[in-house]
């Protein structure tokens, strides 16, 4: 499934993203350079830019690895979104600002947050540098067990910086 864009109010055809994903089933994926990782079912956000001359057509490049139309593998993310057992869900995007960082840190916080005092551990671990070889975050990719928990923090933090 290639996912619904829930966009709301972009500015220009430039910005910063947020791939909503799913995952039925557990498995392994190997991205790239960092090597393998199982990743639980759950619901994924993995937060990217597109700032170049491409725009938001990077965010079709995304589609069609999903749909298996693509199968050239240059992000971290072309890893999972490739990966049969990842579905596309939908997408968020803020047009005209680059707020890959900010979005990131704030999904992060907000997702902190929402794990129970008495959990050990979030529901999904964030893999280290997953989408954040170029810069100082501890990753891009977040997950939890509720898609609908996790595009509602994905909405509200995009909100924040269109703000």
């Amino acid at each position: 499934m290639t996912g619904d864009d829930r966009v709301a109010e972009t500015t220009g055809d430039r910005g910063t993203y947020t791939l909503l994903l799913v995952r039925d089933t557990p498995g392994e994926i190997t991205a790239g350079a960092l090597g393998a990782y199982h990743l639980p079912a759950g619901a994924y956000a993995y937060v990217g830019s597109a700032l170049g001359t491409g725009g938001f057509a990077r965010v079709d490049r995304h589609r069609r690895v999903a749909a298996g139309d693509h199968d050239t593998r240059h992000w971290h993310v072309d890893y999972l979104t490739g990966d049969s057992a990842t579905e596309l869900a939908s997408v968020v995007t803020t047009g005209g600002v680059d707020a890959e960082c900010r979005i990131a840190d704030g999904i992060d916080r907000r997702l902190s947050a929402l794990t129970p005092k008495a959990a050990t551990a979030p529901a999904v671990e964030p893999i280290a540098d997953f989408g954040a070889s170029d810069c100082d975050c501890r990753t891009h990719l977040f997950g939890h067990d509720s898609l609908g928990e996790l595009e509602t923090v994905v909405e509200e933090v995009h909100g924040t910086v269109r703000r």
